[in-house]
């Protein structure tokens, strides 16, 4: 009989799940939702302050999350016939208040300098500590620092990278590391969920029904839905695209303001309409819904690139590696099937350099905990891992205060 562990990917916007077959090594099935602690907030700034505010909330985060992974996990082994009885072990990485808040523990080190986790290394937990049922050994990745957690620690362990490579974890805590003479420097920029979809007006997890591919050809939208399905929502990598798109046909100007249907001279002018007192572009509509790019949808993505370019920058000057000497660039991110390097260049994240050293990594995170599962060393190397661990923090730096002014705009297009 195969012994079965469960890998999660406790994401501050999105939840992945998959179910392991340790015996074989290699993964049955996974499942998603969105995390539903946003409602506290779409960031950790904001879960961490409500937490530190009501211990009664900070319960209740606890709780929402732990009832909605038990959710997943209880219906991923139900619809692959494997009892619950038959996962021994499950494997979570997320970053420090993803991981505190599972927990419910204080997060009051986390919210003000020095912005600390309450541990580092990793924890072993028992189900009945969750208030889970069954017998599941369970275990949380490292936490390097207090916006560098274990999600980052996983990817990693997954990816295993050599010297010079930069490692981007492209989501609402915009986590970045980069490999220099075996130091591991590690940051995280604020960049909000705009890349997993979770601020935009039609934004949706990449789940069944998510539009996952926007391509504007002879004047005509060709969209692509996950599952084939009706469009119910846009997820990040399709706005990312959708916003390279309208740069490359001056929809949308390099200062990012989108332009109105009479600045259009194609048919496409048609497709820019008013939203409360703004422009916003029509992706879909039809009897139900209209999915729409707004003018604050872009200046969410806007920010979000900003952040996550001069968080690189500073990254760089740190481990004192220019981009030009980097050796590879390896993505990740819960935004979507794929994320094209190309798409990083038009929008400002990358350069030319770093577009043709660049690979995508689906489900990156999540990997990386199946991989620790699969290693069945108690999670030692992954300790080991997170040992090497420096974090560079960028709150009131002035560096990455500069570069994000620099980097606020769109690049103009070639």
């Amino acid at each position: 009989m195969s012994d079965y562990a469960l890998a999660i990917d406790l994401g501050t916007t999105t939840l992945a799940v998959s179910l392991f077959d340790c015996t074989a090594g290699r993964r049955l099935a996974m499942t998603g939702s969105m995390n539903p602690q946003r409602r506290f907030g779409a960031d950790v700034v904001s879960r961490l302050d409500a937490a530190v505010r009501s211990e009664e909330t900070l319960h209740e985060m606890a709780s929402l999350i732990r009832d909605e992974l038990l959710r997943l996990a209880h219906e991923l082994c139900a619809e692959n016939a494997v009892p619950w009885s038959a996962v021994t072990q499950v494997a979570i990485a997320g970053n420090p208040a993803m991981q505190h808040l599972l927990l419910g523990l204080p997060v009051k080190s986390l919210a003000f300098p020095p912005y600390r986790p309450l541990f580092t290394s990793g924890k072993r937990l028992t189900a009945e500590e969750l208030g889970w049922d069954g017998s599941a050994r369970i275990y949380l990745f490292p936490m390097p620092g207090g916006f560098v957690g274990g999600d980052t620690v996983a990817f990693l362990y997954g990816a295993m990278p050599g010297e010079a490579t930069l490692c981007l974890d492209i989501g609402t805590n915009g986590e970045m590391a980069l490999t220099a003479d075996g130091t591991i420097w590690a940051t995280s920029a604020a960049a909000g969920p705009a890349f997993e979809g979770g601020n935009l007006s039609c934004g949706m997890a990449a789940l069944p029904g998510a539009v996952n591919s926007i391509r504007i050809e002879a004047e005509r939208m060709k969209i692509a839905t996950l599952g084939n399905g009706e469009p119910a929502g846009i997820c990040g990598s399709a706005a990312i695209e959708l916003v390279t798109e309208l740069l490359r046909l001056d929809i949308l100007e390099a200062g990012g303001r989108l332009r109105t249907g009479a600045e259009i001279p194609s048919n496409l002018g048609h497709r820019v309409v008013e939203q409360d007192g703004e422009n916003a572009f029509v992706i879909h509509r039809d009897a139900r819904r209209a999915l729409l790019l707004t003018q604050r949808d872009i200046r969410q993505i806007q920010l979000a690139k900003g952040a996550i370019r001069a968080g690189m920058e500073v990254l760089a000057e740190r481990a004192r590696i220019p981009f030009t000497g980097l050796q590879n660039v390896l993505l990740t991110g819960s935004f979507g099937a794929v994320l094209r390097p190309s798409w990083l260049k038009s929008i400002g994240i990358f350069d030319e350099g770093m577009v043709q050293i660049s690979r995508f990594i689906p489900e990156g995170v999540l990997a990386g905990v199946e991989r620790a599962l699969a290693t069945d060393d108690g999670f030692e190397s992954a300790e080991q891992l997170g040992g090497r661990f420096r974090v560079v923090p960028l709150s009131g730096t002035p560096l990455f205060e500069r570069k994000f002014m620099e980097h606020i705009d769109f690049p103009h297009p070639q």
